[in-house]
């Protein structure tokens, strides 16, 4: 009995010892990419070739990008009149059952 508990606890050091070396080599890559990335974001001339591929993209498609944040737009619009409405009637229920319950303790 004692050697399998220790064939089993040699078996689970084994575990934790690959999900930490897992674990430090995950994080030495998120590293190295942070560091990768954020040098690129923060160079000027990145910054300034992306802004220049957007403007061209928006204005190369203009028309579908309009269209998208006017559909965009509407379906706003219709979500906050039903979620107006949502509420008018959660309201209106609250006043009829505090109506309810008032008149039952008045009788």
């Amino acid at each position: 009995m004692i050697e399998e508990s220790a064939r089993n606890m040699s078996h689970m050091a084994g575990q934790h010892i690959g999900s930490a070396h897992g674990t430090m080599i995950a994080a030495t890559g998120f590293a190295a990419g942070r560091g990768l990335l954020g040098g690129l974001l923060r160079n000027p001339l990145v910054l300034l070739v992306a802004g220049v591929a957007a403007g061209y993209y928006l204005h190369k498609h203009k028309d579908e990008v309009v269209l998208a944040l006017s559909k965009a737009s509407g379906m706003g619009k219709d979500f906050l009149l039903q979620q107006k409405e949502s509420l008018a009637d959660l309201v209106e229920e609250a006043k009829e059952q505090e109506a309810q319950s008032a008149s039952a303790k008045a009788e």
